[in-house]
Order: structure tokens, then C-alpha cells, then sequence
């Protein structure tokens, strides 16, 4: 029989919980980095390929501040997303002036520059080995909201490691959604949009359009601090390869999957993708461990394709939000 289906999947998989809670933390994090390029790309209209430094950057500062300097957790959080920010503020001062094209590229240069300072500088990152011992004060936090939590709701007793990771990933990646989804709705997002649209035009009339624009690549740039920072929580340490330029593109995936400017698209486009990948994991192409790696992300590629193909806008987008600026 497997010679006649040389594709065997474990369904079994799909019914443990484990899966699911794994899945939908994943999706969660992929939510919060993806809600950053939604301001970035969907309404200001500038091309940022760099959001995963910036997650780089915010679980770097914190774990080294937690587990170097001896930091509080909760104090370190904040002082690692604003780093992010004054970072994504210099970057931008930097490149916003240049062509659309070549800021692009800019930022892809700034995620990898972030990577292999990363990977180098050994005294102060400790190289690929990574930054560990950080988490003791979210592992405290986290059995508390089991038998404060889920006691209460009579699910304490089942041994989901990471559900007390998911409901904080949740709950803050639907306070961000709601909280840029007023911003954007703001006259403020209004001239995002303008700016998206017609930049002369906004410049003409009397905006600020490069401040404007720092402000939206800062903004994207605590998002995906404080998604690298979740990250750092569900992987036993901070390490270079967590941070891959890849992550970046997996975002813009779930972008175009849920559609510009839909920031519930977010959302759902972070649960498909993450869901295809992780349930692409379960099926034995009969090919090398590396080759089953980029096949998962080839069926990912087909997906946005046939999407691309019959429904441009994504799944919640509108046709008329898919003009960008130059």
C-alpha cells in the first residue's frame, strides 16, 4: 500500500492537542510580526523587509539585559522594544529619502547586518550558541496562569506546556490589532493612506511626509520587537538562526494571504500559513530532511500563487487598497 501512496501522512497528529496549541502560538507571534508590515506596507506604503532584525533586536536586548545584567523581566520588555524603535528611527532617517526600491533592499541589508552581529560578536551575544537563562521569571508567570487560569476553567490538569504562551500571545496580538486598526482609521492613518497614494500630493499639501513615515516604520518596529520577544519565549534560547531573513518573507506570505489593510486578514492569513507549514510537516515526501524542508515551503509558495491567481486582494483585502506608492 505505501508503494501505491509514497505520501503517508499521521492524522493522528492532527488530534493531538499539543499540535494545535503549538500551531496557534506560532500564529499568534507570525500575527504580531505581520501587523507591523500591515501599517508599513498596506496603508504607509513603504517596502519593509526588515521587520525580523527588528524582532532580533527586541530578544536580544532582553534576554541579554535578563540574563547579563541581571534585569528585571518586566523592565527589560520595554527597554528592548524602545532600542527597536530608536534603531527602526536612525534606519529610516537613514534610507526613507531613498527610491522605493532601494529602501527595500536597505532593510533586507539591515536584518542580515542585525543577524551576523549577532552570530560574531561573541563576547556580547555568545555567537550561535545564543543568549539562555532568561526565562525563569516567565517560567513563574506562566505556572501561574495554569492554576490561577486554567484551574478555573478545569484544564489544569491537561499538560499543554505552551497554552499559558498562547493565551498571552493572543490577548496582546488582538490589543495591537485593535489598537492600529484605530490608529489607521485615525486622521493620522489618513495620511498614511495619502502618503501610500500619492506622496507628492501629500508633501503639496503640507504633510510631513517623512515623519510620518518614521513614525510608521517605528511603530512596525516595536511590533516586531515585541514579537521577537515572544519568540525568545517559546525557544529555549536566543539564537541567530531564530531570526532568519526568511521570517520576514513568511510574513509578507501571510499578508498577501489575508489581504492589504484587512487587519483581521492578519490574523487568519498567520493561522493558514502557520497551519500549512506545521501540518506539512507530517507528511513523508520520501526525501532528504532538507529537501522536505524547502518542499513545505514550495506547497506554501503554491498556495500564495493560486491565491495571487484568483483572488489578488487576498482574503479580506478590496481591490481598490492594492495600489502602492512609488
Amino acid at each position: 500500500m505505501h508503494e501505491l501512496l509514497p505520501l503517508a501522512i499521521s492524522f493522528d497528529f492532527f488530534n493531538g492537542a499539543d499540535f494545535w496549541v503549538g500551531v496557534g502560538v506560532l500564529a499568534g507571534i507570525y500575527t504580531v510580526l505581520t501587523l507591523g508590515l500591515q501599517l508599513n506596507v498596506g496603508f504607509t506604503g513603504i517596502q519593509n523587509f526588515g521587520q525580523i532584525g527588528f524582532a532580533a533586536i527586541g530578544a536580544y536586548v532582553m534576554a541579554l539585559l535578563v540574563s547579563d545584567a541581571d534585569w528585571s523581566f518586566w523592565l527589560a520588555i520595554p527597554v528592548a522594544i524602545g532600542f527597536a524603535v530608536c534603531v527602526a528611527v536612525v534606519l529610516g532617517v537613514i534610507t526613507l529619502r531613498l527610491r522605493a526600491d532601494f529602501f527595500a533592499i536597505a532593510t533586507i541589508a539591515f536584518s542580515e547586518i542585525v543577524r551576523y552581529i549577532a552570530q560574531n560578536a561573541r563576547g556580547l551575544t555568545h555567537g550561535n550558541q545564543g543568549v539562555q537563562d532568561y526565562v525563569a521569571t516567565w517560567r513563574s508567570f506562566s505556572r501561574d496562569v495554569r492554576h490561577d487560569v486554567l484551574d478555573g476553567i478545569g484544564m489544569g490538569g491537561v499538560e499543554f506546556n505552551q497554552m499559558p504562551l498562547l493565551i498571552v500571545t493572543w490577548i496582546a496580538a488582538l490589543l495591537l490589532l485593535l489598537l492600529l486598526r484605530h490608529l489607521t482609521k485615525s486622521p493620522w492613518g489618513r495620511v498614511l493612506r495619502a502618503i501610500r497614494e500619492d506622496e507628492d500630493a501629500a508633501r503639496a499639501m503640507g504633510k510631513n511626509t517623512l515623519r510620518f513615515k518614521l513614525q510608521s516604520l517605528g511603530i512596525a518596529a516595536a511590533v516586531g520587537a515585541f514579537a521577537g520577544i515572544l519568540l525568545a519565549l517559546q525557544t529555549p534560547n536566543v539564537a541567530p538562526d531564530n531570526y532568519l531573513p526568511l521570517y520576514t518573507f513568511i510574513g509578507y506570505a501571510v499578508l498577501i494571504l489575508g489581504g492589504l489593510t484587512s487587519w483581521w486578514g492578519v490574523a487568519v492569513g498567520a493561522l493558514i500559513v502557520q497551519f500549512v507549514l506545521e501540518a506539512t510537516r507530517l507528511i513523508d515526501f520520501g526525501l532528504t530532511e532538507s529537501q522536505t524542508s524547502s518542499m513545505r515551503f514550495i506547497i506554501v509558495g503554491l498556495v500564495i500563487i493560486l491565491l495571487v491567481a484568483f483572488r489578488p486582494q487576498g482574503v479580506f483585502g478590496k481591490r481598490e487598497e492594492m495600489v502602492l506608492g512609488d
